[in-house]
């Protein structure tokens, strides 16, 4: 049987409000001039999707349109205080800040974050019933650092956590893992399920980068979720030696060790060489094989049922290759070279140093409390 590959996305991802600050919002008595290319602005993931249609690749994925998730949805994983609060900014005629002071909400928001969570669920659906075998869905606003009752990190609603809600709620599925390869941590998707077995989370991030007050080893989880929870930070200039010992000696172990009937990845690529926003190395080459690792677990426990989901990102140069590379080996089929791996790839990052593998060693006997 022929593998369908499906890929989500939609026009209005591209239509996220970032605000007109680079980071911070424009702010005349703090002399933060206007700048109309904000580092998370969505120009970024449109590249992304351009590619994928220009390089070919679009004509060996099966297109999955994206249904806006309702509030029933959203409800699964966030407060209503919360859901409130993004339905008042996205309301105002020019938006508005949410608590964090970062993240913009711009006017009508809430519908393409709707949009957002809901390509995830649409994506997940289809491959639990295996009408696909796999997928990408290239979403945007962002997800995994909303918290339960907390929109924050450029994020709305935490994208992966509603489409692992959906599956157990809806389609009767048991256990979930959700690995996270974004740069930064996902402590958004670590509060949702921290008391929680039946999801397992695993983010590899880097060591407070953000938010800087998160991320630890010894974030574990509570209660019945104790256990459940790993992180891997590790340190500033880790490349694809550095991720892909992880993968091997903590994540597919961990994955393995778990079982789950679904696996969800958190497929951020800021952790790329040419990031603004983080100091990791990792290159086109190392997300292909981080997603050939995660494909082949998947293969093994869980009859290949595993969805990659779109989270961070910032160089509108080197993203698109990333995820077209992550694409690539979801279908099977290159299409295109990475245009940068020459320049890049003469960088470093593909060994493995000392003081990166003892902090990932520090990780790996935590396996044995997944039961």
């Amino acid at each position: 049987m022929s593998k369908k590959v499906g890929y989500v996305w939609n026009t209005l991802y591209s239509w996220v409000d970032t605000g007109t600050g680079g980071l911070l919002s424009a702010n005349l008595s703090a002399r933060i001039q206007p700048s109309y290319q904000h580092l998370a602005h969505p120009d970024t993931k449109r590249r992304f999707n351009e590619l994928v249609h220009t390089s070919g690749q679009i004509d060996h994925l099966t297109p999955v349109q994206a249904k806006a998730a309702t509030d029933e949805d959203i409800l699964r994983v966030h407060t209503a205080e919360m859901l409130a609060q993004v339905k008042h900014l996205s309301g105002l005629p020019t938006g508005g800040l949410a608590g964090d002071g970062v993240t913009n909400i711009g006017n009508g928001g809430i519908e393409i974050a709707y949009l957002s969570a809901g390509g995830a669920i649409e994506l997940t659906k289809k491959v639990v019933t295996g009408e696909l075998s796999t997928g990408y869905a290239l979403i945007n606003p962002p997800g995994h650092h909303a918290t339960r009752n907390e929109t924050m990190g450029f994020c709305y609603f935490n994208n992966t956590s509603v489409a692992a809600a959906y599956a157990k709620d809806v389609l009767g599925v048991k256990r979930v893992a959700i690995v996270d390869w974004d740069v930064h941590h996902g402590n958004g998707t670590q509060d949702i399920w921290y008391a929680d077995a039946s999801v397992l989370t695993i983010s590899i991030h880097q060591d407070r980068c953000f938010p800087p007050n998160s991320g630890f080893i010894d974030e574990r989880g509570e209660s019945a979720g104790f256990g459940y929870n790993l992180n891997i930070p590790l340190p500033p200039g880790s490349g694809n030696a550095a991720y892909q010992y992880a993968f091997e000696t903590v994540v597919i172990p961990a994955l393995k060790q778990y079982q789950p009937e679904l696996i969800i990845i958190g497929s951020g690529f800021d952790a790329n060489i040419l990031d603004p926003l983080a100091r990791t190395m990792v290159t086109a080459k190392g997300f292909k094989a981080l997603a050939q690792l995660v494909l082949d677990c998947a293969d093994e426990v869980c009859d290949g049922k595993i969805v990659f989901v779109q989270e961070g990102g910032y160089s509108p140069h080197y993203v698109p290759f990333c995820g077209l590379a992550v694409i690539q080996t979801l279908t099977g089929v290159e299409t295109v070279a990475d245009a940068f791996e020459d320049i890049v790839g003469a960088m470093g990052g593909d060994k493995l140093l000392d003081h990166e593998k003892q902090i990932i060693d520090q990780v790996t006997p935590l396996i044995q409390d997944i039961l």
